[in-house]
């Protein structure tokens, strides 16, 4: 065929495979019109038909599989991945996850008007799990952000495939930065003093994005020190600064719009989006497929001169830059576009999900009841019947429950009742319900007929929905006592249950009780009575309890507690009452408070919701024809253990996590039994001396003690001793996850290199490893030390901090009471300010020889008579400095005092704000 047969827009350069991919973008760029360019940055790029332009959409979820497209194969949640500690695995959990979805892509037809299914996949989440209480717990990996790296590399790299110039699928880290909180999520500041900063938050983000096998990040819905993610400056002076490739960065859904209301941080839309835009945001999802909304501020934006042409290209510029890499425009050269439909879901997949599910699987307590011996097993509980799927899951193509997996019967301990009009005298339904408490008082009813939830319609009732997944939940209820009868009230709404006396329909619109329907509850079954029949006529009970991944705890809701519903509490205990041989499994999306099943029963199991193998993985482990390979990827506190508050986010002064948190906990972090035997020995250091920019080799050796095979997480860990800063207790800093069979003998090697000794020093900024002691410590857990290594950083003291002629940012302090970090202004820049009548911030060694005055830069929205700064060293005042009023919060002043005279040496200083003041820095200045 000659060349003059080939649609003109085929022989355009930007469709040339030769040329290099910058100047293909280069030209297709510049056919595109202003237009056609702002319209790309919604979530639903338009199509440009007279370029040969599809249609193209952001994200497709894929946290543990493909989501919401229908069935495909359904892996463990994010946190039980977490628990596998298993790069390969996980990796292959991706591939076989982006596989999928390239299926999807080229052979399922997406949602009319949405454009091809998207190949660029939002996952994975790189969020840490400080907060068990974390309504999304289940969708990060680790409280660790060594580990937590780890697998998320793991994971991208898997996603993105191994092809030198093509991507399977493009992965998205969510979400950019410090989001561990539901409640109120949209309005709540993260405070990151610049050492939780560093250490801890983005040290999770860090080594993914540096891997070079990330695409793009999502900004979070939160505000990290009193500015929204969605605009802060992280996303350039960090996130992008930490690889040479293009970073395609999208925001969170509405979260755009949320900048204006409900955050009120800007007066319009169009201020900002283009605010969003200049800090680095490419894509907006805003308005579902409405793009006119959002394109049309950003429109706005352009001519009112906030944000030019060029803001509008470089986003432009950063999604062609993955579109091509997709394959989209050279679909003959793309190594993934044969893909077939046949992957999903394949045997390959579903052995890998099994696979998957049992290496997650931890055992937390054993005195040697497992594996089980016995056959004569009574199952019992709400979730041993049950494979949930959570927000995030894709469809179930099948599922194995614990029932299905050990092939017994199951007796779930609900109450089976009927409810019974006072009003019509008709049953609720026409149906009895089988009742379960989840905890709080909020229950599901399920038809005894046919199984189904009983779910609200607008405000009529109907037992009909067979699975609970849907944004609102409207399954969940609570039977209110009101004396002799209960009233029926629907969570969601917060209305009660009321009955035409004419037509004697049901309808759920009731504000207040007090106009409620009152119902008798006859009792046709007592749970709790035919579980204890159940155990006391079996050799062991096993109980199945946790939560379901929609209900307490879930997008927009966080845990109050991590205690055990009581009604699962009091059926663990009575069963355990007469089957002394009782195993509790708790399948869970987060850890719970077991401390009563630590100290009474033989064995405790924990898993997350498995996906579709779970039945299968549990059973195997319970009966011992598989290794429980898994180790916690968090911290199990203890029910006594008050837990700091949930927007605490300073790891450090709060005591979150194994690194800081010093009350001994139930399970630790990386504790996992195994039914193999293992012995460490010979830990070896290629030298006992680090010194700046070095590294020491580490071996040590594990062998398998025992008569069968099994798997071992070997943790090292480091540790300061004698710090100046408030080091971590100890500190994870590599981790191998080994399989031997019986009588296997493996030496280990590790490199420690003297930056995984180092903290964030606020004195200069930077990362800085102290000279002085360290100890190596190989472990099984953060708790369990087998053996350790002292380790010398050879190097100069570190100096005092210079404070002369030195500008100082308040928010580089050393330590603090009742202070909170906020924004110093929209764009940049952090300041202090008391959360109640006042803080107080540290300053550690500070030289300040030859200063006779100090200058404080500060705002003060409004008058405040006792408004002031202070200044101290040790117990002697060095000034008081009363703050004006500047207008605004962010108005800045700069106020000097002098000193009652000149300073000498070194200082501990202590700065002390008082009143509605914000401080942004202070320099101590000399006669000179």
């Amino acid at each position: 065929m000659g060349t003059e047969s080939v649609p003109v827009v085929d022989r355009l350069p930007f469709r040339d495979p030769a040329l290099p991919t910058r100047k293909r973008i280069d030209d297709l760029l510049a056919r595109l019109t202003p237009d056609e360019r702002l319209a790309m940055l919604h979530q639903y790029s338009p199509a440009v038909p007279r370029l040969g332009l599809g249609a193209f959409r952001t994200g497709t979820e894929a946290l543990h599989g493909v989501a919401w497209l229908g069935p495909a194969t359904v892996f463990p949640q994010a946190v039980g991945l977490g628990a596998t500690w298993d790069e390969e695995l996980v990796r292959r959990v991706a591939e076989a996850t982006s596989i999928e979805l390239r299926a999807f892509h080229h052979h399922r037809p997406p949602p009319v008007g949405t454009g091809a299914t998207s190949l660029q996949a939002w996952a994975p989440v790189l969020n840490l799990l400080r907060d068990p209480r974390w309504g999304r717990n289940e969708e990060g990996y680790s409280e660790d952000p060594v580990h937590t790296a780890r697998l998320g590399t793991a994971f991208c790299r898997g996603l993105a495939g191994e092809h030198h110039r093509f991507l399977r699928t493009a992965p998205v880290l969510k979400h950019f930065l410090a989001y561990n909180n539901e409640n109120d999520r949209c309005v709540t500041s993260s405070g990151l003093r610049p050492r939780v900063l560093q250490e801890y938050d983005l040290a999770a983000f860090r080594p993914v994005v540096a891997s070079g096998a990330v695409t793009g990040a999502m900004a979070a819905y939160n505000l990290v020190n009193g500015r929204p993610c969605h605009v802060t400056p992280l996303i350039e002076t960090e996130l992008r600064r930490w690889t040479d490739q293009e970073l395609f960065v999208v925001s969170d859904a509405e979260a755009p719009s949320n900048l204006v209301d409900p955050e009120h941080y800007f007066e319009d839309h169009a201020e900002s989006h283009a605010a969003a835009l200049r800090a680095g945001i490419d894509s907006f999802t805003d308005h579902g497929q409405d793009s006119a909304t959002p394109v049309g501020r950003l429109r706005e934006a352009l001519d009112r001169g906030l944000i030019d042409q060029s803001d509008v290209d470089r986003a432009v510029r950063r999604q062609l830059k993955i579109r091509f890499r997709l394959g989209e425009f050279d679909p003959e050269l793309d190594p993934y576009a044969t893909i077939g439909p046949e992957v999903v879901d394949c045997p390959e997949h579903r052995a890998l999900a099994l696979r998957a599910a049992t290496e997650s699987v931890v055992l937390l307590r054993n005195n040697g009841l497992l594996p089980l011996r016995s056959r004569r097993i009574a199952l019992i509980g709400p979730l041993a019947d049950a494979v949930c799927e959570d927000w995030y899951s894709g469809t179930l193509p099948y599922e194995v429950s614990v029932a299905d997996g050990l092939g017994v019967a199951v007796v779930d301990g609900s109450d089976r009742v009927a409810l019974r009009s006072r009003t019509s005298g008709e049953l609720l339904g026409k149906t009895a319900f089988d009742v379960h408490d989840w905890g709080d008082g909020v229950l599901t009813l399920r038809s005894a007929e046919t199984g189904r939830y009983l779910s609200l319609h607008d405000t009529s009732l109907a037992a009909d929905q067979e699975l609970i997944k849907s944004w609102e939940v409207r399954e969940t209820f609570r039977l209110v006592p009101a004396g002799d009868s209960v009233l029926l009230q629907n969570v969601l709404t917060g209305r009660y249950a009321v009955v035409d006396p004419v037509t004697g329909r049901v309808g759920v619109t009731a504000e207040t009780a007090d106009a409620a329907e009152h119902w008798e509850r006859e009792l046709l079954r007592d749970g709790t009575a035919e579980a204890l029949a159940a155990a006391a006529s079996a050799d062991v009970a096993v109980v199945v309890l946790g939560n379901h991944p929609l209900i307490h705890g879930r997008e927009t809701e966080d845990r109050e507690g991590i205690a055990l519903p009581s009604s699962q509490d009091a059926l663990l205990r009575a069963v355990a009452g007469v089957r002394e041989d009782t195993v509790l499994v708790v399948m869970s999306s987060y850890p719970y408070a077991v401390d009563w099943a630590d100290e009474h029963l033989p064995a405790v199991v924990w898993t997350s919701h498995g996906g579709q193998e779970t039945g299968t993985a549990l059973a195997a482990v319970l009966l011992g024809e598989a290794d429980p390979g898994g180790r916690l990827p968090q911290t199990w506190y203890r029910g006594g253990d008050a837990l700091p508050h949930p927007l605490d986010y300073d790891v450090i002064k709060a005591g979150w996590t194994y690194q800081y948190h010093r009350a001994a906990p139930l399970y630790p972090f990386g504790h996992g039994l195994s039914y193999a035997e293992f012995a460490f020995r010979d830990l070896v250091l290629s030298s006992g001396t680090l010194t700046p920019n070095s590294a020491v080799d580490v071996s040590v050796t594990l062998a398998n003690t025992g008569t069968r095979a099994g798997s071992e997480v070997v943790q090292l860990y480091v540790r300061a001793l004698n710090a100046r800063y408030e080091a971590p207790l100890v500190r994870l800093a590599d981790f191998r996850k080994v399989a031997l069979a019986p009588g296997e003998v493996r030496v280990l090697h590790f490199r420690v290199a003297t930056g995984q000794l180092a903290h964030w020093d606020v004195a200069t900024g930077a990362f800085t490893t102290d000279p002085g002691d360290y100890e190596l410590l190989v472990a099984r857990s953060a708790q369990d030390v087998v053996l350790t290594a002292p380790l010398t950083v050879a190097g100069p003291a570190p100096v005092p901090r210079d404070g002369a002629d030195r500008r100082l940012l308040a928010v580089d302090f050393d330590d603090h009471d009742g202070a909170t970090i906020t924004d110093a202004t929209r764009a940049s820049g952090d300041a202090i300010t008391p959360a109640g009548a006042a803080a107080t911030l540290c300053f550690r060694t500070v030289d300040l020889c030859g200063a006779v005055s100090v200058d404080v830069e500060v705002a003060c929205a409004t008058s405040d008579p006792g408004g002031r700064v202070e200044f101290w060293s040790g117990s002697a005042p060095l000034a008081e400095i009363p703050v004006p009023a500047t207008g605004d919060r962010y108005s800045w002043t700069t106020v000097t005092a002098a000193l009652p005279a000149p300073l000498e040496g070194v200082h501990d200083l202590r700065v002390v704000l008082h009143g509605d003041v914000r401080l942004a820095a202070f320099t101590f200045t000399t006669a000179g």
